[in-house]
């Protein structure tokens, strides 16, 4: 991400800023340059390696990405007049209350079950 030659060209304040936009914190003393050019050019590797050892943020198992995968099945494919209710709520027409409650609820099961879908794609590649 950063090289040495980059960082090294770069004040202390400089690199402090750096280290502060994205949350690093240097090793060993905060008064010494290297201190932050040891840490801007560690963290992307030490990120890759903890995603890869199961630590803080991870893929999910394969068994939550089958859950997502129930949902959506369950949620069932909406009928034509339901696709074009859909079509037209996207318009901005609205039905009468108390219908409209309806509308929007057919709505947001369409976008929540579009949402799970993409959820699937992101977390399957």
């Amino acid at each position: 991400m950063f090289t040495r030659s980059e960082l090294e060209i770069k004040t202390v304040p400089e690199l402090q800023d750096l280290c502060r936009r994205y949350g690093i914190r240097p090793t060993g003393s905060a008064a010494y340059k290297a201190s932050y050019i040891t840490s801007l050019m560690a963290f992307p590797i030490l990120a890759i390696q903890q995603m890869e050892v199961g630590r803080g943020l991870k893929s999910p198992s394969l068994a939550s990405i089958q859950i997502f995968g129930s949902a959506i099945d369950e949620m069932g494919t909406p009928t034509n007049e339901q696709i074009a209710l859909i079509r037209i709520t996207l318009e901005g027409r609205r039905m009468s209350y108390p219908d409209r409650f309806e509308q929007e609820s057919l709505l947001n099961l369409h976008l929540a079950k579009m949402r799970l879908e993409q959820v699937i794609a992101l977390v399957s590649q």
